[in-house]
Order: C-alpha cells, then structure tokens, then sequence
C-alpha cells in the first residue's frame, strides 16, 4: 500500500520561511518522479516543483529561486524549501508521486498539509 506522508506546515510571516517533507512507504521510491503541488482555495491544483530519481528538477516559474525541491532516496523522502515566502503562496501542499512504465503510470497523492503565508 502506498503512503505518501506530508508535513512541515503552517502558519509564517511574509518573507519567512518552512520547509516540508514527505515520507513515501510502498514504492521504489527512486524510481519515481517526486512533486510538490499546491491547491488554494478556488484554484486548481498546480505544480510546484518536481525532482526525477536522478535529480533533474523543474520549477513553476512564480516559486523559482525561492523554493528548492530535493530529496534523500535513502530515507525515502522529498523536500520543498521555502523561502521568501509570499501571502499567494497560501494553500495546501500535496506531495505527489509518480511512476511511467511501458504498461500503466502510478500515480499517488498524500493528504495535504497546509501552509499559510500572513501578510
């Protein structure tokens, strides 16, 4: 069974900064491409930023140099940095992982965690 396990959020001045971690149990875990997505309140969900098994990165472009994705495949676990952190950036995180194959993708979500960002 898969479990992606989020946490880190929370409540943070403008400018400040979290950093959110998201367990994963269930899956090769370095086989998949790691996300970070946010959903705010009557938006859709989007990327944040994503993390293939070797490390190649890809941001959205309103986070780019003030979030940084990584991830520890030993521990199982990806990351998102956040700094400079801006009141749009208000939402709830969700980890997201995602594995392509020859047959089927594998895709699976974690519960959210919240951040919220006061100016």
């Amino acid at each position: 069974q898969v479990q992606l396990v989020e946490s880190g959020g929370g409540l943070v001045q403008a400018g400040g900064s979290l950093r959110l971690s998201c367990a994963a149990s269930g899956i090769i875990f370095n086989l998949n491409v790691m996300g970070w997505y946010r959903q705010a309140p009557g938006k859709k969900r989007e990327l944040v930023a994503a993390i293939t098994g070797g490390g190649s990165t890809n941001y959205a472009d309103s986070v780019k140099d003030r979030f940084t994705i990584s991830r520890d495949n030993a521990k199982n676990t990806v990351y998102l940095q956040m700094n400079s952190l801006k009141p749009e950036d208000t939402a709830v995180y969700y980890c997201n992982a995602r594995r392509i194959t020859d047959l089927a993708t594998y895709i699976s979500w974690g519960q959210g965690t919240q951040v919220t960002v006061s100016s």
